[in-house]
């Protein structure tokens, strides 16, 4: 029984490091899809080849994160395996519950911990918790220009890979129109290792590319999983419209704060 709980507690600490270390990659410019995918990879050791790892290596503090990720990841499985093994070699010895109960145990806390940890309230509080965790007690390189732009609630500065096939890829700027979306291109690294600072519309995009962009983490990973087909026009339409109303709702609570002020209020 002690090594069912040790391997649950070991698979729930194993939630937690990851969640962290996502977010701590979210932080220094990675979108969160991208932050959650590298953070699980260096954590179980299953590797990573593609441009988005470069990313990762080529940072300071990336590169730190994720170097701790995989030594705690190391142990992390290490121990999870030598527990599974006492949970049920020790049922041989006769000693403990019967083995029909540790696999049910076993089963049925693995699944509330995957639920729990699928859930979207737990992962907004949970990232609450962790960002002001991390602001108090960590020193990210984000916390410079995060002060200057005054980033706040889902506005981030991104890192936003063009993927062959995506919806940026072979279009300009000007016919991808981000800006239309609320997504705002604040540089362009090209595959040949060019960067662009402030691109003009004219700017063509292709896969491999590198954006630095700013705007809502949701609106800017809905774009990156967009594909260049009518399903991809589709979404880029219903993005536009829902820009529209988040910029008018943002207009009113700006006007309306200006008016009580004007009142004294």
């Amino acid at each position: 029984m002690i090594a069912v709980l040790s391997l649950l507690l070991i698979v729930t600490l194993s939630i937690l490091v990851t969640r962290t270390a996502a977010i701590a990659l979210t932080h220094t410019g990675l979108t969160r899809e991208t932050a959650r995918f590298q953070a699980r990879s260096a954590f179980t050791g299953a590797g990573f080849t593609t441009t988005e790892s470069e990313q990762v290596v080529g940072h300071p503090v990336r590169r730190r994160i994720v170097l701790l990720l995989m030594l705690l990841g190391n142990a992390g499985i290490v121990t999870a395996v030598t527990s599974l093994i006492l949970a049920f070699v020790r049922q041989h010895q006769g000693s403990g519950l019967p083995l029909e109960v540790k696999i049910g145990l076993l089963v049925a806390g693995l699944v509330i911990l995957w639920a729990v940890a699928s859930s979207r309230t737990f992962d907004r509080l949970l990232s609450r918790v962790i960002d002001r965790w991390l602001s108090r007690y960590t020193d990210l390189d984000v916390r410079d220009y995060a002060g200057l732009l005054h980033l706040s609630g889902d506005y981030r500065i991104v890192e936003l890979a063009v993927e062959e096939g995506g919806w940026l890829d072979g279009r300009t700027l000007a016919e991808a129109r981000p800006a239309e979306e609320g997504v705002l291109v604040l540089g362009v690294g090209t595959k040949a290792g060019r960067w662009l600072g402030t691109p003009g519309g004219d700017t063509r995009l292709e896969a491999g590319d590198t954006l630095v962009v700013y705007g809502r983490t949701s609106v800017i990973e809905a774009v990156e999983r967009r594909r260049s087909d009518w399903a991809g026009a589709r979404d880029h339409a219903r993005a536009i419209a829902d820009q529209e109303r988040v910029a008018n709702e943002e207009r009113a609570e700006l006007e309306g704060r200006d008016e009580g002020q004007e009142r004294g209020d």
